[in-house]
């Protein structure tokens, strides 16, 4: 159980206090993570990894020369927002553009394919790859469904070494898809992890058995299976990872890898090596010739007890990143000196800061007076998402985690706070709807937050910030909404997602804007199809999210991201029916 903590709510922000006092020589902190304290190179791709917090030294402990350059650090098993991401990329960033990289959690991929959009709005070359080497978590052919878990770190240090070597941002990315594409993990559990404050595990193992499969947010293994001895465990282990790359189509099997044999939190040293010595025996039975292993915690869970056994097979190339140097705080290797060249960061938040915008520049009296509106509309739904939060609560905890109306409440709450302010900087319609999306992806939490922050986004990037929008415009904008929601959740109509009520939605209000109606009248049609299509979901089975394990429960209740949307659509309507009558005044 984890014990020392003050206030477990801001368990995170006080073990980087610590963190950061510590290993002043390596990093300093900005808003959302950490950055080396050198400024970099000139030339030098920018690394930035990152996550959630509980994984250490992943992801802070491995910030600096010849590993990452920055790790943007969420709570605990949480991701971190986009604008997190994207203040620690700003930081990081030099002058040749920066790489964010994660494991592939949806919550990751989202926020950091979110903060790689604002940094290029911004001018900065960005790109994003997410790690996929747990086989555990999806048969061979779909390895683009797999987790990240302890192959993070290999193709973490080879894309760093990449960047460190002077590869420029293409180059980088292709090292790190090589890395992934050559690596191979699986984990055990003997016993669950126990988040600060909570007093019993996330998940706990039958007595005399260990969970095969595990992954590293407290998530338990796929199938339980008797405890084994040392030897059995490093049997299993090796027989997993070696047969699943050996027996994909098209890999190049060579004889050289390199090897991590990862303890989770709770399982001693001392025990690793009782296991790496049959491991490593395997391995050479195998044919093969372990380079530079690695036997020790390097991706943990919290207090997690098990381990994970992590191959990555080599070419020249990998094997020459896997051997370079690297001096971070919790992992060094070589002699990796930092360039006497190097100019120590004087003002990091400075660089961590998005650009000033003036809005009311941006701006024209029409466009104040439309983002006006779209303010009144926006605390419309704040207040009425707060009069359901129960009622979205419990349809969403019939098979997810019953947090769906809490969530909604706090992004809508924030973004109306949001789209006030920037109302009374006088900005406009986007300009108001980017802040308010931006807020809400910030304060909601959970997928749902990020794709409403998406969603807003996208639809003010298509309004601008000057004039009443035409109601193709608006049309035009909730389309682009949608397809940034395809684009960035890797859901799809009949998912039962909030897309089964946004696409029919969208589809009528292009639909009646396309045949002449003003978009307000569309809108309103097209928001009584959307309540038709949420409550259309009852009848499906959720294919994606926490919900799909439990799909045949889920049967008879109505999806609470798209029954959310179509409230929310309704709102927006009769909002505008009101200011309209306000108007007439």
């Amino acid at each position: 159980m984890t014990k020392l903590f003050n206030d477990p709510a801001r368990f995170t922000e006080d073990m980087l206090v610590g963190f950061l006092d510590a290993n002043a020589r390596y990093v300093v902190g900005v808003p959302g993570g950490v950055v080396r304290a050198y400024e970099t190179r000139p030339g030098k791709v920018a690394v930035v990894i990152g996550g959630g917090s509980g994984h250490y030294p992943a992801f802070c402990g491995t910030v600096g020369t010849g590993f990452a350059d920055g790790a943007v650090v969420g709570n605990i098993f949480t991701s971190p927002s986009a604008e997190e991401a994207a203040s620690v990329a700003r930081a990081a960033h030099g002058d040749a553009g920066v790489l964010l990289t994660t494991g592939n959690y949806a919550g990751d991929v989202m926020n950091f394919t979110l903060a790689v959009d604002q940094l290029r709005s911004e001018g900065i070359e960005a790109a994003y790859f997410a790690v996929t080497d747990d086989v555990a978590s999806a048969p061979q052919g779909e390895e683009t469904k797999r987790r990240g878990i302890a192959g993070d770190f290999t193709v973490f240090k080879c894309a760093s070494a990449a960047a460190e070597e002077g590869l420029d941002l293409a180059g980088v990315i292709r090292v790190a898809e090589a890395a992934n594409a050559a690596t191979r993990t699986l984990g055990v559990a003997f016993d669950g992890c126990t988040l600060p404050g909570a007093d019993h595990p996330l998940f706990t193992v039958p007595e005399g058995h260990m969970g095969l499969g595990l992954g590293i947010h407290g998530e338990p293994g796929v199938a339980d299976e008797e405890m084994p001895t040392a030897e059995r465990l490093a049997h299993t282990l090796v027989d997993g990872v070696l047969g699943d790359y050996e027996a994909a189509d098209g890999a190049a099997h060579g004889t050289r890898i390199a090897v991590i044999l990862n303890g989770l939190g709770r399982t001693k040293y001392e025990e690793l090596f009782v296991v790496w010595g049959t491991v490593s025996r395997l391995l050479r039975e195998r044919g093969y010739e372990v380079i530079e292993p690695e036997v020790g915690e390097l991706v943990t869970s919290l207090d997690m007890a098990g381990c994970s056994l992590t191959v990555m097979w080599l070419d020249d190339e990998l094997e020459r990143y896997w051997r370079a140097p690297a001096d971070s705080p919790a992992y060094r290797k070589g002699a990796a000196a930092q360039s006497d060249s190097a100019a120590v960061r004087t003002d990091a938040a400075a660089d961590a800061a998005a650009p000033v915008v003036d809005l009311a520049a941006l701006s024209d009296d029409e466009g104040r007076a439309a983002a006006a509106r779209i303010a009144r509309a926006l605390d419309a739904i704040a207040t009425m998402l707060a009069g359901v939060e129960d009622e979205l609560g419990r349809i969403d905890a019939v098979a997810g985690d019953g947090d769906h109306g809490r969530g909604m409440v706090k992004g809508s709450t924030a973004a109306s706070a949001a789209a006030a302010e920037a109302v009374a900087d006088g900005a406009g319609p986007g300009s108001t709807l980017a802040a308010a999306g931006k807020a809400w992806a910030a304060k909601a939490g959970g997928t749902s937050g990020v794709l409403w922050g998406a969603l807003l986004t996208a639809l003010g990037a298509r309004l601008g910030d000057t004039g009443t929008p035409e109601s193709a415009t608006v049309a035009a904008g909730m389309r682009d909404g949608y397809d940034a929601l395809i684009r960035l959740g890797g859901a799809s109509p009949g998912d039962k997602t909030m897309l089964d009520a946004l696409l029919p939605f969208t589809e009528e209000l292009e639909r009646r804007v396309g045949d002449g109606s003003d978009w307000q009248d569309a809108w309103r049609a097209a928001a009584e199809v959307a309540t038709d299509a949420a409550k259309a979901t009852a009848d499906m089975r959720p294919k994606v999210g926490r919900a799909r394990p439990l799909a045949e429960r889920s049967v008879g209740t109505p999806d609470a991201g798209a029954t959310s949307l179509a409230m929310c659509a309704r709102t927006v309507a009769e909002s505008y029916a009101r200011s309209a009558k306000e108007d007439g005044k």
